[in-house]
């Protein structure tokens, strides 16, 4: 994992551009400044763990997206079903 640290006029920043995540190209880490005067090495060891926590997983957006799927089939049988129970009522009349 590279990384290497920025410093700005205002803040100091941790960049990390091998993320290990195909989602992120790289991350910024902004420094508060009451931790400016910690030392780099802690910075960039900190800054490791959580780009390597923050990884968003795969199948949460699949399972979201079957949810939709599902929802919208039921929401159609439902409307189905009512329209012909309707019909049928209608008819006997």
């Amino acid at each position: 994992m590279e990384q290497r640290m920025i410093k700005g006029v205002n803040r100091q920043v941790v960049e990390i551009t091998q993320t290990d995540c195909e989602y992120f190209e790289r991350i910024l880490f902004l420094v508060k400044p009451e931790y400016s005067t910690v030392s780099e090495g802690k910075l960039r060891e900190r800054a490791g763990i959580m780009s390597s926590a923050g990884k968003p997983p795969a199948t949460r957006v699949r399972s979201r997206t079957l949810r939709q799927i599902l929802s919208l089939i039921c929401a159609a049988l439902t409307g189905a079903g009512v329209y012909a129970l309707a019909e049928f009522v209608l008819r006997q009349v």
